[in-house]
């Protein structure tokens, strides 16, 4: 292996996509080369998700400056790191997990950790002098993933009356990358101008989706449904709809919103046969997986059910749903458990397992594009970054269009989901 030493780290306090502090981490080589990424972070998040290193001082940013985590990166993982091989990463990810010495990273906090990780990988790939995604996924790395395109937000992703955190389109039917974020971009405009006809505001919620006062569910869908339509594309054939409940933020005392587990995934089933939905992300609420073995008994055979909360990028977590038998496929997202190394082999465990995977961002974003390579790196076929506005969302999508380009005839588009609205779950 090739040697290039890590000669500087530095760290920085910047804002994310809601105003709130967020790290920008470099790693510099012996050969002058600078790797630079920025950390996201969420706002519905998992209760077994890594912990975040915050300040917790009131009198800065509500408590939730990172000026102590940008000063570990700079003092006491600096100190690890310099001197040592970029290109070793995994060893260098034990390293940095070996430091913080606790299951949930409560000692360093996951955005540290995260930051000095994917940094490394920026670096390395900079210093081998080829694309992030080639570094990570090898010459074979060509597959562009279908979008899970977040249309209308709601939970606490929107100041709104709707339950569920997100509506999104999935452009299955288009030929190339750059067809579908084009059917998608087509798509918000022409819901942008239906909800202007209709009288609702088409201000935008921390994910670039229009938040308007929808009174339900299928009132959503079914002005969805008119967009597809108004664009010229057919629901189904070419467009296929996905939620996002979020179902821990309205799950309290064994109900959901009132509703029994059997009555939520009855209330899912019958969107589902009304509309063409084919994924559901955090259906039943993390802790209950009771109610996760019913929505995949329910539904797994024909619907993608994506784990989120419940397994929150975690091999331990992933593993439980393996054995208990719930979801068919787990949404990553990297700073949900820290290092790049740990991400990749949740990924590995959930397709050996024949589930799909679909890689995310967070609502608290930046213009990183860190997630756009790894999808491509990782033939994961799905991601999930937004709507197509606010340029922390649209900054991934232009990033695919640049590995597409890129990678000229050799690129291929294809949705990994299984369980398509136009047919059955193949597992």
């Amino acid at each position: 292996m090739a040697n290039y030493k890590i000669e500087a780290l530095d760290a920085l306090e910047i804002l994310d996509s809601r105003g709130n502090p967020t790290l920008q981490v470099s790693i510099t080589t012996d050969r002058g080369v600078t790797g630079t990424i920025s950390v996201p972070s969420g706002a519905s998040t998992g209760e077994h998700e890594a912990l975040e290193m915050r300040d917790g001082d009131p009198a800065r940013y509500l408590g939730k400056g990172v000026q102590r985590a940008a000063h570990t990166l700079k003092g006491q993982i600096a100190h690890l790191l310099i001197g040592e091989n970029v290109l070793d990463q995994e060893r260098l990810d034990k390293k940095l997990c070996d430091l913080d010495g606790t299951p949930n990273k409560s000692k360093i906090g996951a955005n540290t950790l995260l930051g000095a990780s994917l940094a490394i990988a920026k670096a390395g790939a900079l210093s081998m002098d080829i694309p992030l995604y080639r570094y990570l996924g090898g010459p074979f790395a060509h597959l562009l993933p279908c979008p899970m395109m977040n249309v209308i937000n709601g939970g606490v992703h929107a100041d709104n009356p709707l339950e569920f955190q997100e509506f999104m389109i999935r452009p299955v039917g288009a030929s190339t990358f750059s067809e579908a974020l084009r059917w998608g971009a087509e798509i918000f405009h022409a819901l942008k101008h239906l909800l202007k006809k209709q009288g609702h505001i088409t201000n935008v919620g921390d994910e670039g989706g229009f938040a308007p006062n929808l009174e339900s569910n299928e009132v959503t869908l079914d002005l969805i449904l008119q967009a597809i339509e108004k664009a010229g594309l057919k629901p189904k054939e070419h467009v296929s709809l996905a939620l996002d409940c979020a179902a821990s933020e309205f799950y309290s005392k064994g109900t959901y919103s009132g509703r029994t587990a059997e009555e939520q995934v009855e209330l899912l089933a019958t969107l589902c046969q009304k509309y063409p939905i084919d994924s559901i992300e955090d259906g039943m609420a993390e802790n209950d997986w009771e109610g996760w073995k019913l929505l995949t008994d329910r539904l797994g055979s024909k619907v993608q059910i994506v784990g989120d909360d419940v397994f929150v990028t975690n091999t331990h977590f992933v593993q439980q749903g393996l054995k208990k038998g719930v979801a068919n496929s787990v949404l990553i997202k990297p700073n949900q458990i820290g290092t790049l190394s740990e991400t990749i082999r949740c990924i590995q465990l959930a397709k050996t397992h024949g589930y799909t995977t679909i890689l995310s961002h967070r609502s608290g974003e930046t213009e990183d594009t860190f997630i756009a390579d790894l999808a491509v790196a990782t033939h994961s076929g799905q991601i999930k970054t937004g709507s197509l506005s606010r340029t922390d969302r649209t900054a991934k999508y232009n990033r695919l269009l640049t590995i597409e380009s890129e990678l000229s005839d050799q690129a291929v588009y294809r949705d990994s989901n299984k369980c398509r609205a136009i047919g059955r779950c193949h597992q």
